[in-house]
């Protein structure tokens, strides 16, 4: 992609032109202006804006100038715009992990990036950890879902090994939330470490060939301003992935093999019961951790109503991308490895600049505060978010609402929305309500097989109690066709960059609705509410009022 200089690229952002109403055909927001955002974010000389890099300080920096151009106020640290986080980050070292499984039929060798996937321990930078092993079907614990994996099994001192995902049939939020908290789930029963093999469902979903790809990408957590990284379960000292070589191997001499349990895992409701396993494993993996630094950007424009002025709406969107890949042996010296992520999620970022002029310029002011978020950290595990939405810059109990904007696909003119996580709150009809007049659909989650809605940035507002929604465009009108080429092709990839066919006038068009949907929230009589009985209103905000669904 040919650089733009970034004095020429800066002066492409024009403003939006705007009206005083916000009916569904004022002209209040400009294609060419989206444009602009994403033109600049996704230029070559960003490098892809990873984290702890000078292309995504830059990124931060040029966010940072559009807040300031339109007189919010600034809410990061210091009075300033930057709320800066350090992180660690670990990296395996020039010896390459090794896992040894000692079982009925011997020992067997592997090497990480083969047949099997280490995980890092920054606090064990050598690590050799030798322990028996315990199947735990899925790993799951939930008594309101009716799990109980690990009903009947001592794990203490051992490393368990489960399978990836969920029971088929679970609600896939639900589902896809108790899987991210396997390992504390483990830690909790005494596991120290936790190996995962692939279900028939995840194995298509995420082929090993597509995992091996990520083998040596850094791993990263926050560091509190205590100088404390965040673990979330650090009883586990080791973990990681296997194929099925791998898998067959600590399977040897077991009374079920992974062909049997997975057909059973396969099915409707289908939980593999757990048993010990005949073999133990030793894992080897030494590793390097640094601290870098990066910045979330983070402006506040403060609420019209003398009485709400106090509660806060964030529109948040993550800044940050993958950076350069690595080269590959036979690669031509000038192939493009530059992950600009224009659509992940320049687009993003683009959309929430755009809301954020159209309510800093609208006449009539929203009633409640809005904080706008341009979050780091997204794409090493929801960093950033989960930072600021523990430190937040104000408190947390006034934090009514999020809507997260990551990575809409602007292909096709849209004709419906989906709010993942709309179904736990009044966000959903307040979604709903809002850009029904501009003939926009609110749809339900069309791939739950993905997780996502534990895959974006919205679900730390969660964990912290707010209700909170992703919204992203839909698969109606050719949606479907363009998600699936997207996520199969140009996502985590060069190719998402400028020369892909962008419909901007769908940018300025998702804006639009964003706008729509923030003011709802912001100028609402009642803030949003988590429902009645609802899991994750129970789970994170047991005492918070609730809605009747």
């Amino acid at each position: 992609m040919k650089r733009l200089p970034l004095l020429a690229a800066a002066l492409l952002t024009v403003p939006a032109t705007l009206t005083a109403q916000t009916g569904p055909t004022d002209p209040v927001f400009s294609p060419a202006a989206v444009r602009a955002h994403v033109e600049f974010l996704a230029d070559d000389l960003l490098e892809g804006r990873d984290t702890g890099s000078e292309g995504h300080e830059i990124a931060a920096r040029y966010v940072a100038s559009q807040f300031d151009g339109l007189g919010l106020k600034p809410a990061g640290d210091n009075g300033g715009w930057l709320q800066r986080i350090t992180f660690q980050k670990t990296e395996p070292a020039s010896t390459p992990a090794t896992l040894t499984v000692t079982g009925p039929a011997g020992t067997k060798n592997f090497t990480h990036g083969g047949d099997v996937l280490m995980g890092l321990n920054a606090a064990e930078p050598h690590l050799d950890v030798t322990a028996p092993l315990v199947f735990v079907g899925f790993g799951l614990e939930n008594a309101r879902l009716g799990l109980n994996d690990y009903a009947g099994l001592d794990v203490k001192g051992k490393i368990v090994v489960t399978l990836r995902g969920y029971p088929k049939g679970l609600p896939s939020e639900e589902g896809a939330h108790l899987s991210a908290t396997k390992g504390k789930i483990a830690e909790s029963h005494g596991a120290i470490g936790m190996i995962s093999l692939g279900t028939i469902q995840s194995m298509k979903a995420r082929p090993w060939a597509r995992m091996v790809q990520f083998a040596n990408d850094p791993d990263f957590t926050w560091v509190s301003p205590e100088g404390v990284p965040f673990d979330a379960a650090p009883g586990l000292r080791a973990s990681a992935s296997l194929n099925d070589p791998a898998a067959e191997a600590i399977f040897a001499g077991a009374p079920g093999s992974i062909a049997a349990i997975r057909k059973v895992a396969d099915r409707t409701g289908g939980k593999p019961k757990g048993f010990a396993l005949r073999t133990s494993v030793q894992i080897k993996a030494d590793s390097v951790s640094q601290r870098v630094t990066s910045p979330n950007v983070v402006a506040i424009l403060p609420g019209s109503d003398p009485k709400l002025k106090d509660e806060y709406v964030v529109l948040s969107a993550h800044l940050d991308h993958i950076g350069i890949s690595p080269a590959k042996p036979g690669d031509a010296p000038d192939k493009d490895r530059i992950n600009n992520g224009a659509l992940d999620n320049g687009a993003g970022i683009a959309t929430m600049l755009e809301v954020a002029r159209a309510m800093a310029q609208a006449p009539d002011k929203p009633r409640r505060s809005i904080i706008f978020l341009a979050s780091t950290g997204e794409e090493k595990g929801l960093l950033g978010a989960d930072y600021f939405a523990r430190h937040p810059s104000v408190p947390v109990k006034q934090i009514v609402g999020n809507v997260d904007l990551d990575m809409p696909l602007l292909f096709y003119p849209f004709t419906d929305v989906i709010a993942f996580g709309a179904d736990h709150s009044t966000l959903g009809p307040i979604v709903a309500k809002a850009v029904a007049p501009m003939g926009l659909k609110l749809s339900p989650d069309p791939m739950p097989q993905e997780t996502i809605f534990v895959r974006s940035d919205h679900y730390m507002f969660v964990k912290q109690g707010v209700p909170a929604v992703f919204l992203a465009t839909g698969y109606a009108n050719g949606g479907e066709k363009a998600w699936g080429e997207f996520l199969g092709g140009n996502y985590h990839h060069p190719g998402d960059d400028m020369k892909q066919k962008i419909d901007w006038e769908a940018g300025a068009r998702f804006a639009e609705a964003n706008y729509r949907i923030t003011r709802a929230m912001a100028d609402g009589d009642t803030p949003p509410l988590w429902f009645d009985k609802d899991f994750f209103g129970d789970l994170f905000a047991p005492d918070a009022t609730k809605a009747a669904k």
